[in-house]
């Protein structure tokens, strides 16, 4: 995850995530950690998550209702959940990141990104 994140944003941002391989048909789950120059609100974060195109906020552990690997395979976004202060750290949170590996980690992705390069001019 660390050497991916710099690798494909190009930045020495540094990234500390556990990334989970179960047997499950075609989906990845990430347990992230996020620190930030300042505290962050968690209501502040999750509402401009619900925003951003491409990833869906499924997150009430008191219902059980958080991404599982087992709901995201053949879909689209982006699932995460668990968000949450870090407990250590009052400038960091946490939450918990499920994605179609093969939709969303490649073939997807790739579209996406092409079509943004497309629209934004970087490539004719």
């Amino acid at each position: 995850m660390n050497w991916e994140t710099k690798k494909i944003m190009h930045t020495n941002a540094e990234v500390s995530a556990t990334c989970i391989r179960i047997p499950v048909a075609r989906a990845h789950s990430e347990a992230i950690w996020v620190e930030t120059e300042e505290a962050l609100d968690i209501e502040v974060v999750k509402a401009a998550m619900q925003k951003l195109e491409g990833l869906t906020v499924l997150d009430n552990p008191a219902e059980k209702k958080y991404p599982m690997p087992l709901f995201v395979s053949g879909k689209d976004d982006v699932y995460v959940g668990r968000i949450r202060k870090d407990v250590s750290n009052p400038k960091s949170l946490t939450f918990w990141c499920v994605g179609d590996q093969i939709k969303k980690g490649a073939a997807l992705n790739a579209v996406q990104i092409a079509e943004w390069l497309i629209e934004n001019g970087e490539i004719k």
